[in-house]
């Protein structure tokens, strides 16, 4: 259990991305399911940047399917809108990846916020319940053991 007085780890990475055409509805603006596809891409550049991409992932021997995903619209994006999405990797001592997203519009207005969590589950389709060793092996790397 974390104390109020704990604070929770976490790591931060920053990536930028242009609304495409066939992202927006007939009214012009980002169709709500897109959203979901900008959480998916802050996590692959979150992955590339420290070192735990999908690839690496599954090289050890593990996939990690998402079990929850969470969105709240704020402010639409439209067409051309050169935006910002902030991935923000969570700590916790469970066997599983929490990522929470901010998304901004080129004004820095926050137009949207989510979460996803993932599980670990190996070669087998068997749940992990304590972290792989990859896994540990890579919060350490990060500074977050």
């Amino acid at each position: 259990m974390i104390s109020s007085e704990e604070k929770i780890k976490t790591l931060v990475h920053n990536s930028n991305f242009a609304v495409r055409f066939n992202e927006t509805d007939p009214l012009g603006i980002v169709w709500h399911g897109n959203y979901i596809t900008y959480f998916e891409d802050g996590r692959e550049a979150f992955g590339r940047h420290f070192g735990i991409s999908y690839l690496d992932i599954q090289k050890s021997g593990f996939v990690t399917p998402i079990i929850k995903s969470v969105c709240e619209h704020k402010f639409p994006l439209k067409y051309g809108d050169k935006c910002r999405i902030e991935t923000t990797f969570e700590d916790t001592l469970a066997a599983k990846m929490i990522y929470k997203f901010k998304i901004f519009n080129q004004d820095e207005k926050l137009v949207c916020i989510g979460e996803t969590t993932q599980v670990f589950l190996d070669n087998e389709g068997d749940l992990m319940l304590t972290l792989p060793p990859f896994f540990e092996e890579w919060k350490k790397k990060v500074g977050l053991l």
